[in-house]
C-alpha cells in the first residue's frame, strides 16, 4: 500500500470526533438558490484550530458549484456550503498547534488538506497532491464523511498546516479574496518569472484580471490590459496598467503582435486564444487561469514558429499562499471589493453572472447572526 493510501486509510479508521453546531448559508439544489442552515464542524483535534470566520470572499467558482454547472468533472453534493476565500479569528487552539493561538487572525484558502506524502505535497505543491487536494467545500471529508463546508459559516476547523497567517495592516475584507483570486494570479506569474522590464498581458479585468494586473505592476513590468469594454480602461490604469487594449480592435490588437513575454488569461467566457498567442515574443507563454466552459481550437502554426507556450495555472501550495500574503502585506496590496450581508448573497450571484461587481463580492459574515 502506497504512503498516500496508508495516510488516507488510517484518517478513514481513526473514530469521528466530536461535532458543535455551526450556523451557514446553504444551497439545497442546483435550482433553489441558498438560504440559512445548521452544519456540524468537528470539534478541534491537537493539531487544529477553530476558526470564527469574519469575512468570506465570493468566487466564481461559487456559483458555478452550488448550481451543479460542474456536473460532469465535479458533481455537487448537497446541502453545498461554498467559500473558499476565508479570514477569521483563532477562538481555540489545539495542544499540538505551534503556529496560531487565541485571537490571531488567521485565513483559509481553497484546500484544507492533502495526502502530504507524494511527490507534489513533500515539495510543498499540495494544490497538486496526486491523491488531489481536499477542498475546502464540497470536497471528500475524510473525519466525518459527506462532504467539507465552506466559509459561508460562521466557524471552521483546520488542521494548522493548511492556514495561512494575515499579515498587520491589511484591511481584512479586502484580504480575504486574495486566498483564491489573489494566489491564482499570483503562482503563474511567480512559476514564470513574471519581472521588471518584461511586457506583460492580462486579459480581461474581473475578480482575478484585476489582481492580476495589480500584481504584475507590483513585479516591476510594463502591464497590458487587454478587455472588450472601452469603460474599463480608467479603472485598469488606477490598477496598474501601462495601457489598455480593446481587444476587439483589430488594428490595435496588431499593434502588439510578437511582442509580449507574458500574457495572463483570465477570462472564463469563450474566447479566440489564437489572438492572444499571436501577441507573444520568442518563448512567450500564454497561461490559462479561467476555465471557459467549451474546449478551444488552437492553431498549431501559432505555437511553433516562435516556441510559445500554452500553459494553466490553478492555485499555489501553501508555502506560496503565504509567501503572497506577506507580499501583499509589504506593498499594500488587497482586492477592491463590494461588501455585502449574507442575505444578499443570492442576489450578487445574479450581479456576478452579468459582471456587475468591481471586482470581488466579499460576505460580512456578522450578517450571519442577525
Amino acid at each position: 500500500m502506497s504512503e498516500a493510501a496508508q495516510q488516507t486509510a488510517k484518517q478513514v479508521d481513526s473514530p469521528k470526533p466530536q461535532t458543535f453546531p455551526a450556523r451557514a448559508f446553504a444551497a439545497q439544489g442546483p435550482a433553489t438558490g441558498l438560504a440559512a442552515h445548521s452544519i456540524a464542524r468537528r470539534a478541534p483535534r491537537p493539531q487544529d484550530i477553530q476558526i470564527e470566520i469574519l469575512y468570506c470572499g465570493v468566487c466564481h467558482s461559487d456559483l458555478h458549484q452550488t448550481r451543479n454547472e460542474w456536473k460532469d468533472v465535479m458533481p455537487t453534493v448537497y446541502p453545498c456550503v461554498p467559500g473558499h476565500e476565508i479570514v477569521g479569528r483563532v477562538v481555540k487552539a489545539g495542544s499540538a498547534v505551534k503556529k496560531f493561538k487565541e485571537g490571531d487572525l488567521a485565513a483559509v484558502g481553497c484546500m484544507v488538506d492533502s495526502c502530504r506524502v507524494c511527490a507534489n505535497c513533500k515539495a510543498g505543491e499540495e494544490q497538486y497532491c496526486e491523491q488531489f487536494m481536499t477542498l475546502t467545500y464540497n470536497g471528500e471529508d475524510k473525519l466525518l464523511g459527506g462532504v467539507t463546508y465552506g466559509g459561508y459559516s460562521d466557524a471552521i476547523v483546520v488542521d494548522e498546516k493548511y492556514v495561512l497567517r494575515v499579515p498587520k495592516g491589511l484591511d481584512l475584507a479586502g484580504t480575504a479574496p486574495l486566498l483564491c483570486a489573489g494566489i491564482t494570479t499570483y503562482s503563474p506569474m511567480r512559476h514564470w518569472n513574471v519581472r521588471k522590464g518584461q511586457k506583460v498581458g492580462v486579459v480581461g479585468l474581473g475578480g482575478l484580471g484585476h489582481m492580476g494586473v495589480k500584481f504584475a505592476h507590483a513585479f516591476g513590468a510594463n502591464v497590458v490590459l487587454f478587455t472588450t469594454s472601452a469603460n474599463k480602461t480608467a479603472d485598469a490604469v488606477r490598477l496598474g496598467a501601462d495601457e489598455v487594449v480593446i481587444s476587439k480592435n483589430a488594428s490595435e490588437m496588431q499593434k502588439h503582435v510578437g511582442s509580449f513575454d507574458f500574457i495572463l488569461d483570465a477570462v472564463s467566457a469563450d474566447h479566440n486564444l489564437n489572438a492572444y498567442l499571436e501577441l507573444l515574443k520568442l518563448d512567450g507563454t500564454l497561461t490559462l487561469v479561467g476555465a471557459p466552459e467549451k474546449p478551444s481550437a488552437i492553431k498549431t502554426f501559432n505555437l511553433l514558429m516562435k516556441r510559445r507556450r500554452l500553459a494553466g495555472s490553478a492555485i499555489g501550495g501553501i508555502r506560496e499562499t503565504q509567501e503572497m500574503l506577506d507580499f501583499c502585506g509589504e506593498h499594500g496590496l488587497t482586492a477592491d471589493i463590494e461588501l455585502i450581508r449574507i442575505q444578499q448573497i443570492n442576489d450578487a450571484y445574479e450581479r456576478l453572472l452579468k459582471s456587475d461587481v468591481k471586482y470581488r463580492f466579499v460576505v460580512d459574515v456578522a450578517s450571519l447572526k442577525q
